[in-house]
């Protein structure tokens, strides 16, 4: 059995626990449920850059990454940084998140916010609305065809965006419906967690222009931003690269400044 596998067996034991204690109601009558959303496929359209920087304290391959800044402070320092987005990694187990990290980042910061998450069930995506969400993630490895179009059509209902992730040509030819706003390539392999950026570039001629394209991992330089760019690709999510450093806000901000010049 391989992390992912693990990893979604404890999930659907989680949620089954989570829908237990915290009803649906409950989340509806959350403060933030009925509040606005920022499009992150917008503001990646528009953008010189496209970073989407994130929030994560550790993951199941390289244990701690960054477990000394407030999230206030990283989020805050990203968004002065110029970034399009931001992913807050709410896992707890595996990545050491919350859903409170969250509601601490919509608290401090107005630009889109991704809650990165093993979603399975609408109540994830009721969660992510009532904390603050702007954009969930999909992953489908995880998830059938029909799956997905349940899901995604559930979260757009909610005025929340959706970031569809992939791995292979399987994956993305499964998941291209209109109840998605942008694909994106993860350029590690989720069950063996081999990186690879030929990921990203013999994926995107087969992503529909209408769909926003996204590289996810293993971006760590200006020029392999400049190169994905050529292959259409609008949006780059940076997980590791700037929450491994001292000043995760500054480190994103010397990167952005590069990119745009």
């Amino acid at each position: 059995m391989n992390i992912l596998d693990k990893i979604i067996i404890d999930k659907k034991r989680e949620v089954e626990v989570k829908k237990s204690i915290i009803p649906v109601s409950q989340l509806e009558a959350s403060v933030l449920f009925n509040g606005r959303t920022y499009s992150m496929s917008k503001l990646l359209k528009n953008s010189l850059s496209g970073i989407i920087t994130e929030h994560k304290r550790r993951s199941p391959s390289k244990s701690i990454i960054n477990n000394k800044h407030s999230v206030e402070d990283v989020v805050i320092g990203y968004q002065n940084a110029g970034a399009s987005g931001i992913s807050v990694l709410t896992d707890g187990k595996y990545f050491g998140g919350s859903l409170d990290d969250l509601i601490l980042a919509k608290a401090s910061v107005n630009i889109p916010l991704l809650r990165k998450e093993f979603i399975i069930d609408e109540y994830q995506i009721l969660e992510a609305k009532a904390h603050g969400a702007d954009v969930i993630l999909l992953i489908a490895a995880v998830l059938s065809r029909e799956e997905i179009k349940r899901l995604s059509e559930f979260a757009q209902s909610l005025a929340l965006e959706v970031l569809l992730e992939v791995h292979n040509q399987e994956e993305l030819e499964k998941s291209i419906m209109y109840s998605l706003d942008m694909i994106g390539v993860n350029n590690r392999n989720l069950k063996t967690f081999e990186v690879s950026l030929d990921f990203s570039k013999k994926l995107s001629s087969l992503i529909p222009d209408e769909f926003v394209k996204v590289s996810e991992s293993g971006i760590e330089t200006v020029d392999v931003i400049k190169e994905l760019q050529q292959f259409g690709y609008q949006g780059f999510l940076m997980g590791e690269h700037f929450m491994k450093t001292e000043n995760p806000g500054l480190a994103a901000k010397e990167f952005i400044n590069k990119t745009i010049l």
